[in-house]
């Protein structure tokens, strides 16, 4: 017997390496013998790096880069370890431009940047990528990928020929955009923008407007951001012949989804998607009995991009009679629709009421148990 084991991450509990081998361990209790296939998976946020690392034996990096507001940080990026593939890294934004380097008293999307993650691409070309993955969920930013783009090179500047300050609120004074020094990298360099997010820069769902009041804009600030958004989408559509303004997913991470669409060789694909075929999920699963998901949550949203979902639809492309189950830590309201997409059954871990401090402590012995309870069933089914 086969098993698959592709879990998410458990946020705050487990690695996705860490839930899978928690799954394994509950199964082997019933299948000591079984094949065991771990396959960390994420959708393109948080743990993508991680995961993706861990799935393919690559090794992480460090680099230091700027925050959102300009200070030095330390930050992570993965080379991946498949073989016959172009040598490829994989990024996450909000390591270097994430709103978790904010807080009530700092975070000011007026003047925050996405400076540094143009530094992690950066990094990731030195390091001989001709493959970048970039997540870019969990921004601080909303200055159109501008910050990411003046550290590979691209000048933008006033009326009078001097650069402008970092950050969406200075987007208003850009005159010119000189892209003559932006890294030549970049052109023999494949970019995958992994996003579930379809909004467009700018506009009533746009960028600002949708996203900027999470990162602490006022009314006021957002119609100022999303003026200098308009002004900046005209400037590229004037001077680089790229019309970045309704492309959907464009507004993802204030703008960053249009800054690299409008500078690099970018296309954007769903998160798990691009995971899934980074690590040959479909082909590892085609010949397996069982796939085990699952994550942290599982409930109505699962359905649109979320990981157990995309596991699902992959896992039986090429395996159409594979059994899907997932293991989440709660399972919310509305999953009926899951089960007609892909996953045959659904289980949470907790075993009962606690708190969510001994819920997060107590998570892989959880997991573990309630595996060992899937391969049970599964035991029980075959006599």
């Amino acid at each position: 017997m086969k098993f698959v084991i592709a879990p998410d991450s458990f946020k705050n509990c487990m690695t996705a390496r860490e839930a899978a081998e928690a799954i394994r361990s509950g199964l082997a209790v019933v299948f000591p013998d079984a094949d065991y296939d771990m396959v960390p998976m994420a959708d393109g946020g948080e743990g993508t790096v991680q995961a993706l690392v861990d799935a393919t034996g690559g090794t992480l990096r460090q680099t230091t880069v700027l925050d959102p507001l300009q200070r030095p940080v330390l930050a992570t990026y993965g080379l991946l370890g498949v073989d016959g593939d172009a040598p490829t890294a994989v990024i996450e934004m909000a390591a270097a431009s994430g709103i978790g380097f904010v807080d009530e008293s700092t975070e000011n999307p007026l003047a925050a940047t996405t400076y540094g993650t143009g530094q992690l691409i950066r990094a990731a070309l030195d390091d001989g990528a001709e493959r970048i993955i970039i997540g870019i969920g969990g921004s601080a930013t909303n200055d159109g990928g501008a910050g990411m783009a003046e550290a590979l090179g691209v000048g933008f500047l006033d009326a009078r020929g001097n650069a402008i300050k970092r950050g969406g609120g200075a987007l208003s004074q850009l005159s010119t955009i000189d892209t003559a020094g932006l890294d030549p990298r970049l052109k023999s360099t494949e970019i995958l923008i992994a996003s579930d997010v379809d909004n467009p820069l700018t506009g009533p769902h746009g960028a600002s407007a949708v996203f900027g009041p999470q990162k602490g804009a006022t009314p006021a600030m957002v119609g100022q951001l999303d003026k200098a958004l308009v002004h900046y989408a005209a400037l590229i559509k004037d001077q680089l012949g790229c019309d970045v303004a309704r492309i959907p997913g464009a507004g993802a991470a204030g703008g960053l989804g249009a800054g690299l669409l409008a500078f690099t060789d970018a296309r954007m694909q769903s998160g798990v998607e691009i995971v899934a075929q980074t690590v040959r999920l479909a082909q590892r699963a085609a010949d397996a009995d069982y796939c085990i998901t699952g994550e942290g949550g599982i409930d109505a949203q699962t359905q649109y991009g979320k990981t157990p979902m995309g596991v699902a639809r992959t896992v039986r492309q090429g395996n159409p009679h594979i059994g899907v189950i997932a293991l989440a830590g709660y399972v919310g309201s509305g999953i009926g629709p899951l089960y007609d997409l892909g996953i045959d059954a659904i289980f949470g871990i907790a075993p009962g009421a606690t708190t969510l401090a001994q819920a997060l402590a107590d998570g892989p012995r959880n997991l573990a148990r309630a595996a060992e309870n899937v391969a049970r069933l599964i035991a029980l089914s075959q006599r």
